[in-house]
């Protein structure tokens, strides 16, 4: 009888052999016969009950992702109350799932540490991916934390810098690991978490000055778990790289396809050229070219530049820095479509009718060499009438096309109706030593649309292809709002005086008539804000679900490979569906597929969370010399321990801690998400206007403390002074009337007792 492999040997062997893991080819590896597959098969079943492994039909895989039942270890509360916990059993390879406690009124009450045994749902919410429900508590485990450090005498002590974090740590003189004073340090709980006294910590990692401006986005970087430094393995592979040439090509490089991105872009993914269609049975129309870097060239399936691209599955983008899907060579170099240089792509040639609906569409491997790379700015100025000498020269030929066609894709547009937010994006403008120099508003020009528009065809063109020959893929997926968020959007726009329709099939078409009514008003913002929190987060998933907010059926990234993971892998579908060459989708791109989406939707939305980190902290940096101005702002979010308000000069979001609104108590309504005032009835609520005082901003932490100055352009009327602190806090002293009466009732019934007692020994 053969011998029985352990358990590590077979998940050797699948991590080793994706496309062989049925028990059969399980059994055949290791020489398995006769009964010993009835161990085999129990052992295989161990294995799934553990969550190593996740069977589907007759195959056994790693599900790289969270079993249902998890052992979670909870993390410190946010200042908003949410308990969210990480996996101890996770056994991917990527970033880590982000969980989000759901307690239940019988629920025992959970602090930092605990470890718990939960059920698990996955969730698509821009802050969490997984939801847990308690089963039961197991047990606690040694913490970290990211602060800076300050030397005291025979030891030191560590000062958290994580948001709504007041807790120091103790570090005994033997655990500072040479860490120097006022240098941001990772440490880890040391010994049980006492009850008397500071907790104790051991430094495990020295991560530099905190005080230098640039060091900002490395503490977000650090604190999210980003990676942001390459193997010497990946580097030696970029290195090794030499340019595509044009064997199994199409020639474009005659070809006007010019880029046009932001002024300060280090990469050029995408080049777009527009021309009439001189089809006579396309009168009007127009062709449109998008070529976008082909990235899969140099990045092919199992190397080590992929694996490094799939571990990070995103570029993340900061204020004064990028840290990258992939090495400069290539992100920078190779695979960016430089100006007058050839560079390997993948176009799609797509004709539109004059009114911009797509006729059809085709894909090619190709070479281009692109004749200018351009930025918004000087574009939109030239075809506004002001060219530079760099765009003159391109007007006929090049320009006026490009806008030709757009402005039939705006009527298609039109038609479609996908879903027309207007939230200004903030952009934060750096000084040469890292401090914040400004704060402002990007402008959205036609030419950022155009590009856009663009873009968003080609998508389309991609998924549609693979759809049409049945290649696998990941789309992008955009489910429409769950009913209890258009049901809190309805509200809330009820409360401003408008409406939306209910009991019908939502429609972005809907949602537009809301944003188009409330536009110009000062519910304007508020509606648009509120419209932006019913949705869902956008996600990645082989199954196609439909894009909502573009009111599109079929969608797929395909345009961003050099920054995003998703579209490489798209890219190489292509590949895979056109026969263009080995380095197209594999057999275990393909088997991997479901836990890629997952794992790539999980690192955008860690990146989203370390950009607004930073940008939180930037904020604060730029307010932290002017404690006691006022400032106007609008109320975006009501809580149970405060109002957050978001100032109108620089988009930042400050906390007016509940402690400070008026001299009474304020009663919580989270439905409603409201405060209304105990004694004068004042209701505050979504959107209102305020003006306030800046009292605290710190650069460390991101946070901005605010004092309520006045409520609609009035102060707020003076209560009672009962009941200040808060939902859920009694006030100090002897109490409001229904606790005297309380209070009265009992003294009159001990009294009675005492009587009674009386009577009966008498």
């Amino acid at each position: 009888m053969s011998k029985l492999p352990t358990k590590a040997d077979i998940l050797d062997w699948i991590a080793a052999n994706p496309t062989l893991t049925a028990k059969r080819d399980i059994a055949k590896a290791f020489g398995i016969k006769g009964a010993a597959r009835i161990d085999l098969k129990r052992l295989l079943k161990e294995l799934e009950h553990e969550g190593h492994l996740e069977k589907r039909k007759k195959t056994y895989r790693d599900p790289d992702r969270l079993p249902p039942v998890s052992v979670l270890q909870v993390k410190e509360p946010t200042p908003d109350g949410d308990l969210f916990a990480r996996a101890l059993e996770w056994h991917g390879e990527g970033v880590e799932p982000i969980i989000l406690v759901i307690p239940r009124a019988s629920d025992p009450a959970l602090g930092e540490g605990d470890r718990i045994l939960a059920r698990l749902q996955v969730v698509h919410e821009e802050d969490h991916n997984y939801e847990a429900r308690l089963i039961r508590r197991i047990g606690s485990n040694p913490r970290k934390v990211v602060g800076i450090f300050a030397k005291v005498s025979e030891g030191g002590r560590i000062k958290p810098i994580d948001k709504g974090s007041d807790k120091e740590w103790m570090v005994a003189a033997d655990a500072i690991g040479g860490a120097k004073d006022g240098e941001l340090v990772e440490a880890e709980q040391a010994g049980p978490a006492g009850r008397m006294g500071l907790p104790r910590a051991r430094i495990t990692e020295r991560l530099g000055d905190p005080s230098a401006p640039r060091a900002v986005s490395l503490i977000a970087i650090h604190q999210h778990g980003i990676p942001d430094s390459f193997p010497d393995d990946v580097i030696a592979e970029a290195d090794a790289m030499k340019p595509a040439g044009l064997k199994g090509r199409e020639d474009l490089r005659d070809m006007p396809l010019i880029t046009i991105d932001p002024s300060d872009a280090r990469d050029h993914d995408d080049a777009c050229y527009a021309h009439p269609d001189d089809d006579p049975k396309n009168a009007s129309g127009h062709v449109i070219w998008v070529a976008i870097a082909d990235v899969s060239h140099y990045v092919t399936p199992g190397s080590a530049l992929d694996q490094e691209a799939r571990k990070r599955g995103n570029s993340s983008y900061f204020p004064d820095r990028v840290v990258p899907m992939l090495p400069d060579r290539l992100s920078g170099d190779l695979c960016s479509l430089h100006e007058g240089v050839p560079r390997a792509c993948i176009a799609v040639r797509m004709v539109i009718d004059a009114h911009g609906e797509k006729i059809s569409h085709s894909f090619v491997r190709g070479l281009m060499r692109s004749p200018a790379s351009l930025n918004y700015q000087e574009v939109q100025a030239g075809i506004d009438g002001a060219p530079n000498d760099k765009v003159a020269p391109m007007m006929d030929d090049v320009i006026r096309p490009l806008y030709a066609a757009y402005a039939a894709l705006v009527e298609a547009r039109k038609r479609r109706q996908p879903l027309n937010l207007d939230l200004p994006e903030r952009k934060i403008v750096l000084a040469e030593d890292g401090t914040v120099k400004s704060v402002n508003f990007a402008d959205r020009l036609d030419a950022h649309k155009l590009i856009e528009e663009f873009m968003v065809l080609a998508n389309v063109a991609a998924a549609e292809t693979l759809i049409a020959k049945r290649t696998p893929l990941l789309f992008r997926v955009h489910e429409e709002p769950p009913p209890e968020k258009l049901e809190s959007l309805r509200e809330t726009a009820e409360a401003a005086g408008l409406s939306l329709a209910k009991g019908q099939v939502l429609k972005t078409a809907q949602l537009n008539r809301l944003l188009n009514d409330a536009a110009g008003s000062d519910e304007a913002e508020l509606i648009n804000i509120a419209t932006l929190r019913s949705m869902t987060q956008a996600y990645y998933n082989p199954e196609n679900f439909g894009h909502f907010g573009l009111a599109l059926q079929n969608y797929a990234h395909f345009t961003s490979p050099i920054r995003r993971y998703s579209d490489l892998t798209v890219h190489r579908a292509l590949i895979k569906a056109h026969g263009w060459g080995k380095d197209g989708l594999s057999p275990e791109d393909i088997d991997k597929l479901e836990a890629t989406a997952q794992h790539i939707s999980d690192t955008e939305r860690r990146s989203m969370m370390a950009e607004r980190d930073t940008t939180d902290r930037y904020l604060a940096s730029f307010l932290s010399d002017r404690i006691g101005a006022e400032f106007g702002g609008r109320i975006s979010g009501i809580a149970r321990f405060g109002v957050f308000v978001k100032l109108d000069e620089t988009g930042a979001d400050g906390l007016i801690p509940i402690r400070s609104l008026g001299n009474e108590y304020f009663h919580f309504d989270a439905d409603a998400a409201t405060l209304m005032g105990s004694d004068t009835g004042i209701i505050i609520s979504l959107g209102q206007r305020v003006t306030v005082k800046l009292i605290d901003a710190a650069p460390v932490t991101g946070g901005i403390g605010l004092e309520l100055l006045t409520l609609q352009d009035a102060e707020l009327p003076a209560g009672s002074g009962k009941g200040r602190m808060g939902r859920g806090t009694r006030p100090k002293g002897k109490g409001g009337p229904k606790r005297k009466a309380a209070k009265a009732k009992k003294k009159d019934a001990k009294t009675k007792r005492k009587v009674t007692r009386r009577r009966r020994n008498g």
